[in-house]
């Protein structure tokens, strides 16, 4: 058991804390929060990038301070989901929230601060291990500890659209990958290669508009607003082709335009 839950709850409350102080609470007592080291900054920023930029998440944050009672506040190195822009302790806690473990971790500290999280309504914890075997340990309410390891995704339904790599989380080239994907579906692509199509569609059908009005020019026929708001309008690249044969014979727009 960590030692502060030895004791009868503290003096302090979140109110008392001010935003940059290293300190989190547990039961009211502080807990000393010292700054991260190289690895494990960089990992923070690659995984909280590929969260954050899932389509299914609309607000994130790093070391958020959560307050679920005036003598706790816990702030997950990243917490997906319940981050409101506004200043100030976040009152609950966040659906999921990832810890990042390396060397010199304070196993049991770490373990209170899970089970503070999930006693709060946190769905997933996920603590990235860097140090030893690369891994990420899974916690949530009344089920047993999984362990995935690289070649595995990771899933918090509900909360996350797309399965994350656990290489992702702490893999530049993974996390990279795993963010571009994200961006692309929130610009409504699965894909890369469905952007190249899209680009490739595009093409073909402002061709097939070019050529059209070319032959329509050339017949002596003209266009009012209308219709050639209908003309840019048509997505269809057989409905153009089809027009443009239409345009040979064609004497008006209606009967080029039919």
């Amino acid at each position: 058991m960590h030692p502060t839950k030895l004791f009868a709850p503290g003096p302090f409350q979140a109110q008392q804390l001010r935003s940059g102080d290293p300190y989190e609470l547990s039961n009211g007592h502080p807990i000393l929060c010292l700054p991260t080291g190289g690895r494990g900054a960089r990992a923070n920023l690659l995984g909280g990038t590929v969260l954050e930029t899932d389509p299914a998440v609309e607000q994130a944050g790093v070391d958020a301070g959560f307050s679920p009672e005036p003598g706790t506040m816990r702030a997950p190195d990243v917490a997906v989901g319940h981050v409101p822009d506004v200043p100030g302790w976040v009152q609950g806690a966040p659906p999921l929230a990832v810890e990042y473990a390396d060397r010199g971790q304070d196993e049991e500290e770490l373990q209170s601060k899970i089970a503070e999280l999930l006693a709060a309504g946190t769905q997933y914890v996920w603590v990235v291990w860097l140090t030893g075997p690369r891994r990420v340990e899974v916690y949530a309410p009344g089920q047993k500890l999984r362990t995935v390891r690289p070649g595995e995704s990771l899933e918090a339904p509900g909360i996350l659209k797309n399965p994350v790599p656990v290489e992702a989380l702490y893999d530049r080239e993974a996390a990279h990958e795993a963010t571009l994907r994200n961006l692309l579906q929130r610009r409504g692509y699965e894909s890369l290669e469905a952007v190249r199509d899209a680009g490739r569609e595009a093409g073909e059908l402002a061709h097939a508009r070019a050529v059209l009005r070319r032959q329509l020019g050339k017949r002596g026929i003209s266009l009012d607003a209308a219709q050639e708001a209908r003309i840019d309008g048509t997505t269809d690249l057989e409905t153009l082709d089809r027009w443009l044969d239409q345009t040979l014979v064609a004497k008006t727009v209606d009967e080029a335009l039919r």
